[in-house]
């Protein structure tokens, strides 16, 4: 999916790639809670599954939350966050990958989309922490 995305020339393009981040955010969010729901439960799987829901989400909340924030030092605080909770996500994407192996496909599918996720957050972070006057 990051091979789609063009080129940034100017300030319009740079808002859109910030649009898109957080609906990428939002729609993995979405496949992944239908995925889950779909699943037959056992005990470890229940658990896992709340803990990867409530991560999950996190990742495209704080990016929202980040675009309200009132200073640059703020923002970078809300991206910081999303970073940790992608990193999270991948944690229990990668136990359920172990526990449920009929479902390894999906599972690896959610997992690209969220190291790209990942990639991009921690790219905006760096040049955040890169920028003097935060």
């Amino acid at each position: 999916m990051l091979d789609q995305i063009p080129k940034i020339k100017n300030q319009n393009q740079v808002k859109n790639s910030k649009t898109e981040l957080k609906y990428r955010a939002f729609y993995l969010s979405i496949n992944i809670i239908r995925f889950l729901e779909s699943l037959s439960y056992k005990q470890s799987t229940k658990i896992i599954s709340d803990q990867l829901i409530r991560s999950i989400t996190s990742v495209g909340a704080n990016i929202v939350e980040a675009k309200a924030s009132s200073s640059k030092k703020e923002f970078l605080n809300y991206f910081q966050i999303s970073l940790k909770s992608a990193n999270e996500a991948k944690y229990w994407l990668a136990m359920l990958k172990e526990l449920l192996p009929e479902e390894t496909e999906k599972i690896l599918k959610f997992t690209k989309e969220i190291e790209e996720i990942s990639k991009i957050i921690g790219s905006s972070v760096l040049t955040m922490k890169g920028k003097k006057n935060l």
